[in-house]
């Protein structure tokens, strides 16, 4: 079993913390129709995509994240 390197000057506390925030405990169920789940499976055997939940994760956070910063509320 390999052992944990210890990062001098971080308490543990934090980083335990730290990995409790970043746990996934909500779940989102998506389904697809045969064309648009054929149109993913193409796609993933194109581009060489193993890990679909990720895959999906990382798509829809970036269109999240993009549209929230471009319609960010102003003060004018």
């Amino acid at each position: 079993m390999a052992r944990r390197k210890k990062i001098p000057g971080v308490d543990p506390a934090y980083l335990e913390k730290q990995r409790m925030q970043l746990l996934r405990k909500n779940r989102y169920v998506l389904l697809f129709n045969d064309s648009e789940m054929a149109a993913i499976d193409e796609y993933c055997s194109r581009f060489k995509v193993h890990a679909k939940a990720s895959f999906f994760r990382e798509v829809i956070m970036s269109k999240i994240l993009t549209d929230l910063e471009e319609n960010h509320p102003t003060l004018f």
